[in-house]
């Protein structure tokens, strides 16, 4: 079925635990009416007018709330009438509505997480897929929310079945799967996707879903995470835009920390989306033929074509329209 491998965002129970709920429910409505007929077993007979024992009870219990009624266990007296009235019939038709609701339940659970997916199937584009959805992916999650990326701009693959439930947990579309096959990075529409992240644990795997996606989309912006100093060569060459060496990147945190702790404070609130400093990317101010840089931001680089300037060429003066400005500037 197209949609197995599909997990739409959901905030309520999973359906198996509200049938087991119902289910547990179910037989305690059982249990109830056994016991309603063990403790008046003096008004009831069966069909051989020999008093009832606890196990003719549970089997009444069971024929009654499933409407079965063999017949061949009887109320004689006025009170075990009464508690059939008034017990009983009640605990009956409870059992009918719940074995009717769940599965009604169910089928329109079905249909709606069916149409739910063909639904974002048709109007997925210009979003984001999140390859492995680990700590790594977490985090790049968690600032593009920050960021301002909604939800239904992000897309997660990930084949840990506790990772996917908690990306849906969060309001987000899960495909199950691994990153490196054709057919699941289709699911989650990379072919139309913007940027991909890929997040995975291993480099080895972090290269071939960078080559597959690469392949699929080949103006996605791709940005990899790299574990290793000898194989961020290979992510470059595979086709990724960006490649975070990530152990390096905590290595120098370390370093820098050890002779300049004010530094790294700086640093860690540039990384923290939210409040403070903010480092991000902006064209000039173009009016008529002049460009300038807005006032409240300072400078950090210019990227031309691509490519970014040495500090002696990031004059304001010198600046073109086209220029993306990487400047800092003070949140809120």
């Amino acid at each position: 079925m197209a949609t197995d491998r599909v997990h739409m965002p959901r905030r309520e129970p999973a359906p198996l635990t509200a049938i087991a709920r119902r289910v547990s429910f179910a037989l305690g409505l059982v249990l109830f009416v056994a016991l309603v007929a063990w403790v008046n077993k003096d008004g009831y007979v069966d069909g051989n007018g020999d008093a009832v024992s606890f196990l003719d009870a549970l089997y009444y219990a069971s024929v009654t709330v499933t409407t079965t009624g063999y017949g061949d266990i009887t109320a004689v007296s006025d009170g075990a009438r009464l508690a059939t009235i008034l017990l009983i019939m009640p605990a009956r038709i409870v059992f009918l509505i719940l074995v009717v609701g769940t599965t009604v339940e169910v089928l329109t659970d079905q249909s709606r997480e069916f149409l739910a997916v063909r639904r974002w199937r048709k109007n997925v584009h210009d979003h984001i897929v999140v390859c492995g959805y680990g700590s790594t992916g977490r985090s790049a999650v968690r600032e593009l929310r920050n960021r301002g990326v909604s939800l239904d701009e992000i897309v997660v693959v990930d084949p840990d079945t506790e990772a996917l439930e908690s990306a849906r947990v969060h309001g987000l579309v899960a495909i199950s799967g691994n990153a490196t096959e054709r057919a699941v990075l289709d699911k989650a529409g990379v072919r139309q996707a913007r940027a991909v992240v890929v997040a995975p644990n291993r480099d080895d795997t972090a290269v071939l879903v960078t080559l597959t996606v690469r392949e699929l989309n080949a103006d996605a912006h791709i940005v990899v995470g790299g574990r290793e100093q000898e194989n961020l060569h290979l992510l470059r060459q595979g086709g990724a835009d960006e490649v975070i060496d990530a152990t390096a990147a905590v290595g120098r945190m370390l370093g820098l920390a050890t002779q300049t702790p004010g530094a790294v404070s700086v640093v860690e609130d540039l990384l923290e989306t939210g409040t403070g400093l903010e480092l991000t990317e902006m064209a000039p101010v173009s009016a008529g033929q002049s460009v300038t840089v807005p006032a409240d931001v300072t400078v950090v680089a210019v990227i031309r074509d691509n490519e970014r300037l040495a500090p002696g060429q990031t004059n304001p003066a010198d600046l073109r329209a086209d220029d993306r400005l990487i400047v800092l500037r003070q949140r809120g």
